[in-house]
């Protein structure tokens, strides 16, 4: 053996010490996600789904073009004072948001966007995003929806669907 060798790799104990303080790093994150992952309020939530749907339609660099649609001769008397809906999957179900939005339709309910997915993890629950002076008929939408649905404020960040009530399916 040569004493006057230099070599240019860390010690073992300083390489041992290295992954050690990574691991911790680590593991204080993953603590500190689990402790908080159950406290986002509605509110949090919703405005997550907001931003996912912003930025979906963002990065695609498409957006839907409401649909045509003709009066339907069954209207409703409950549907009536109703702004056009516009349907969302938010679950795993292929084809649930063009059920529910047929279903609605049948009920004499107006469709306006076509219905479509949403990408979003934060909808947990059949919701109505509703805008200024819509709750009344976001609750008349909401008991329609097989199921039932959550009445919710729209954030001011979900754009899709603008002027329409939105129905966010999941079950």
């Amino acid at each position: 053996m040569k004493a006057d060798r230099e070599t240019n790799r860390l010690p073992l104990r300083a390489g041992a010490m290295l992954l050690l303080a990574v691991a911790v790093v680590f593991i204080a994150l993953g603590w500190h996600s689990a402790a908080s992952s159950g406290k986002e309020s509605g509110k949090d939530k919703l405005e997550q789904a907001g931003q996912s749907v912003a930025s979906t339609e963002q990065a695609s660099g498409t957006t839907t073009a409401p649909a045509s649609t003709k009066p339907s001769d069954t209207t409703s008397t409950q549907a009536a004072d109703v702004p056009k809906l516009c349907v969302l999957n938010a679950g795993t179900e292929t084809g649930l948001a063009k059920k529910v939005s047929d279903d609605l339709k049948s009920k004499g309910f107006a469709i306006g966007t076509d219905p479509s997915n949403l990408s979003t993890s934060s909808v947990t629950e059949n919701t109505i995003f509703y805008g200024e002076g819509e709750e009344a008929a976001a609750k008349k939408v909401a008991e329609a929806v097989p199921n039932g649905a959550d009445v919710t404020v729209r954030p001011d960040n979900f754009t899709k669907c603008p002027g329409e009530l939105v129905v966010v399916v999941v079950n």
